[in-house]
Order: structure tokens, then C-alpha cells, then sequence
């Protein structure tokens, strides 16, 4: 049975690593999706995937919307984990951003996007 959990430990919190990210990331995107990603390596290693979200004001005012968002993209992550760590591989951090000021339809949408992003990672 495969795993569809995502617990604490998988949650990327610490401010020390997301500036880590920001600073030698690299940037994807597909549709209304962006992730910006850090691989593993001697210089910076990492002890398991993490993985965050985030929605910006800019385009949603309300919290409300943001957050019904970030629920999907999170949804999103844990449905299809076993995908993101195929695409990225293991002990990779990642953000997930929603770069579009119009609401996501269905989750289904979402979901494709982020198959897509997933997908188009490996053939590169």
C-alpha cells in the first residue's frame, strides 16, 4: 500500500532552508504552477524530501481563498508523491506556488498541472 500521508517531518519550515532555496533554487513551471526546487548534494545535503506551499496576496486578498488553494496544491502533493519524488528524487526541497490571480475550477485542474510539471521534469 502505498504511502499518502504527509507528516510533519515532510513539512519545510525552517527559514534557514527555505533562504537556502531561494538562493540556488531552480525555477519550473507549467500552466498556473511554479516550483522552484533544490536536489540533494555534498555541499548542502538534506536528510529527507521537504516539501511547502504558498499563495500570494497579490493576486488573492482574501485568506479565504488562499487558503482553499493551498489545500489543493497540498492534496495535490500528497496524492501524487510517489510522482514528485520519481520527477525531483528523494531528499529534494521544494516550494509550490499558484502564479495566477484566477481560481482553480476543480481540483482536478490542479492535479493535471501538477502531473504535467511533474512529468515534464523527467524528460529534461
Amino acid at each position: 500500500m502505498t504511502n499518502f500521508k504527509y507528516p510533519k517531518a515532510e513539512k519545510l519550515k525552517k527559514n534557514t532552508e527555505i533562504s537556502l532555496l531561494f538562493e540556488k533554487g531552480k525555477w519550473r513551471t507549467n500552466g498556473n504552477l511554479r516550483i522552484i526546487m533544490l536536489k540533494d548534494k555534498p555541499a548542502n545535503p538534506f536528510e529527507s524530501t521537504k516539501f511547502a506551499v504558498s499563495v500570494s496576496k497579490k493576486y488573492f486578498k482574501k485568506a479565504v481563498h488562499r487558503n482553499r488553494i493551498k489545500r489543493l496544491l497540498r492534496e495535490c502533493y500528497r496524492l501524487n508523491k510517489n510522482l514528485f519524488r520519481e520527477a525531483f528524487g528523494d531528499k529534494t526541497i521544494a516550494m509550490l506556488f499558484w502564479a495566477s490571480s484566477e481560481m482553480p475550477e476543480k481540483f482536478q485542474d490542479v492535479e493535471e498541472q501538477f502531473i504535467k510539471l511533474c512529468q515534464g521534469q523527467k524528460k529534461s
